[in-house]
């Protein structure tokens, strides 16, 4: 809760102040607030932002867009459909991310070649370009296997969790 006694979400977990912990999905979400359980927790009245859910969903996309970024920066992410098959067939990458609104045949044949590999599907073309740094539009991206694609996946199944739950 703000100083102002405003509900605002902590994503770094690293706010000073009491917090109240909740289930990152949106049906749980719904129900504290339906509930008043945030009042009850923080035992105050709480003042609850109309966009409160678009704020976290925003807040976790934003997370897994700049893992993806440091990924990149790291040197761990190819892009491009013959750059990611490649990497796939090699058994190289530990995430495949298409673009979730590319082409449904380049998707489903890159998805074929996953593997073992999660595949991630929850950004545009547009966001994949601008957390990739690339002024074109990106449909395809793989991270490599390793501490980059394993934070970025965290970070991503947190994501899809609240849009999904």
């Amino acid at each position: 809760m703000s100083p102002d006694g405003e509900l605002a979400p902590d994503f770094s977990a690293k706010l000073p102040g009491r917090g109240a912990w909740l289930t990152p999905v949106r049906s749980a979400l719904e129900l504290a607030l339906k509930k008043g359980a945030f009042a009850r927790s923080f035992k105050t009245a709480v003042k609850t932002p109309d966009d409160l859910a678009a704020r976290i969903e925003a807040g976790f996309a934003k997370a897994a867009l700049s893992a993806l970024g440091l990924a990149r920066r790291a040197g761990d992410v190819v892009v491009g459909f013959e750059k990611v098959r490649a990497s796939l067939t090699g058994k190289m990458s530990g995430v495949l991310i298409n673009a979730a609104d590319g082409g449904e045949d380049g998707r489903r044949k890159l998805a074929a070649l996953a593997g073992a590999a999660a595949v991630i599907e929850l950004f545009t073309e547009a966001e994949l370009a601008a957390a990739l740094g690339r002024d074109e539009p990106t449909v395809h991206a793989a991270i490599r296997s390793g501490p980059s694609a394993q934070r970025f996946l965290r970070e991503a199944r947190r994501l899809e969790a609240f849009r999904n739950g």
